[in-house]
């Protein structure tokens, strides 16, 4: 079973994205509580064009956010790893690390597991020279895995795609 992964953790499986994610992946768009730290949530399509966007840099880059299962029992989770970002800012364009999990999983530890084997996989295998994690400041749960994964915070900045937005415009940038 783990031939399909990409790439392991000790208890995640990081794989290219499927057809039968788009339902599961829209659940958790969906949910207004996992998207707390977003804009609004997002439709089926909206979720489907997103896979699709990764899927396509999957290709081209050699690595995506990837499609994110819990080894044991096989149960997709929702995805961490790793985006092309070229959104204007002063460290754009970059790779960052990012992570959005169905809210029944939260608190087990997945999150900082697997961005920590993401950031190794992406500076290890893919010789990556650094990563980055953007999060809206108020969003203090992704900002403690940054800081659980040992990335060090180099700024703040206003997100060119949320300045319309009062809430969660002001960001914070980490980095490897």
């Amino acid at each position: 079973m783990t031939d399909q992964y990409i790439f392991t953790s000790a208890r995640l499986g990081f794989r290219a994205w499927r057809p039968t994610d788009i339902v599961p992946m829209a659940a958790i768009n969906a949910d207004a509580e996992v998207m707390e730290f977003f804009p609004d949530t997002k439709t089926l399509a909206e979720t489907e064009e997103f896979i699709v966007r990764m899927q396509q840099q999957q290709g081209d880059k050699g690595y995506c956010y990837y499609a994110v299962d819990v080894l044991s029992s096989g149960l997709f989770i929702g995805f961490i790893g790793l985006c092309y970002q070229t959104y204007d800012a002063p460290f754009t364009p970059c790779t960052d690390i990012g992570w959005r999990l169905h809210k029944q999983v939260w608190g087990m530890g997945y999150a900082t597991e697997g961005a920590e084997r993401c950031l190794e996989y992406g500076l290890n295998d893919l010789r990556l020279k650094e990563i980055y994690a953007i999060a809206p400041k108020i969003n203090t749960r992704s900002v403690q895995v940054m800081n659980k994964i040992g990335m060090q915070k180099v700024g703040e900045f206003q997100h060119p795609l949320l300045v319309g937005d009062d809430r969660l415009r002001d960001c914070v940038v980490y980095k490897t």
